[in-house]
């Protein structure tokens, strides 16, 4: 890998205040945002515009997921209501009703109709999604339930929570299995390597830990930004990873050896945010990395490497 080039190819402008999530719609060239207003948001990459509000809401939110093998969006809110939306007709299809406290979290398994949220109350709810019954549901935390990720596998879930705990279950029955090696504050971002070998978490402590999956031990711990580390994304078929913090910057970060290849932010002369950047997602219309940040904007980047 020679260099990794950045291209910044468009901001996507209309919510009126920060925003938390992002989400890839059922067409390439589509996504989904939410925050601290009153719409989840549909875009047009290809006319890089926005389409419509797919559907409103009363309260801010936290998450959003689209659930495997369906064009239905689950969401996550302050209020601590699950809502699952179908993307076609804009039709709500169900009520996930069991929370209390603001709900942070949401993921669903491709080889099994269940869909997972994690909760302030630092519990977790475990619903059918063809049926949408409340299935399981079990207390993870005193604290917080902050994010959530699956293994390659599905064998695996695993919870960071606002102690700065990571917790393995097993994906079958929900059993514990292990505290994996953690950090000093918040866990707010977990994900597993394309390969599978790796669990990387990051915190507000802002570190991120490597984990290797064989053992679930830790193998590495670094420092990829000032601030906390938000949100960390794999690419899907390229080697390389991105992370974005409340520092304002999005990092670029080689993931066979973890080295850091490009820095998008202001202070290295992008066009960028100015605030904290909230979450990320990389996207297939045209293999592009999409940011959202406090700042109010979603911006759309050109990654490529030049080999």
């Amino acid at each position: 890998m020679s260099r990794v080039e950045i291209h910044k190819a468009g901001t996507l402008s209309g919510h009126q205040n920060p925003i938390f999530a992002i989400e890839n719609g059922t067409a390439p060239h589509t996504v989904y945002t939410g925050g601290n207003d009153k719409g989840v948001v549909e875009w047009n990459l290809e006319k890089m515009a926005f389409e419509r509000i797919l559907y409103p809401v009363q309260f801010s939110v936290y998450a959003l997921h689209l659930i495997a093998h369906t064009p239905l969006l689950a969401i996550g809110t302050r209020d601590g209501k699950g809502k699952v939306i179908n993307t076609e007709t804009r039709e709500l299809m169900a009520k996930l009703e069991h929370h209390k406290h603001p709900i942070f979290a949401i993921q669903s398994f491709q080889t099994k109709p269940e869909l997972i949220l994690a909760s302030e109350d630092g519990s977790v709810s475990i619903w059918n999604t063809q049926t949408f019954d409340l299935l399981y549901h079990f207390k993870v935390s005193d604290q917080t339930v902050r994010t959530i990720a699956i293994s390659n596998d599905e064998d695996w879930v695993v919870f960071g929570t606002k102690d700065g705990k990571i917790c393995l279950y097993n994906a079958l029955d929900y059993s514990f299995a292990a505290e994996l090696p953690s950090h000093s504050m918040p866990v707010t971002s977990l994900t597993f390597s394309p390969d599978g070998q790796y669990l990387l978490s990051g915190g507000r402590d802002a570190q991120l830990n490597v984990i290797k999956t064989s053992n679930f031990t830790r193998i590495k711990t670094f420092t990829p930004h000032l601030f906390t580390v938000y949100a960390i994304k794999y690419h899907p078929f390229s080697p390389i990873f991105a992370t974005a913090s409340r520092d304002k910057s999005i990092k670029i970060w080689s993931s066979d050896d973890f080295r850091l290849l490009r820095i998008i932010s202001v202070e290295r002369g992008f066009d960028s945010h100015f605030l904290s950047i909230n979450n990320l997602v990389w996207n297939s219309y045209k293999n592009q990395l999409i940011s959202v940040s406090d700042d109010k904007r979603a911006m759309v980047w050109d990654v490529t490497i030049d080999d």
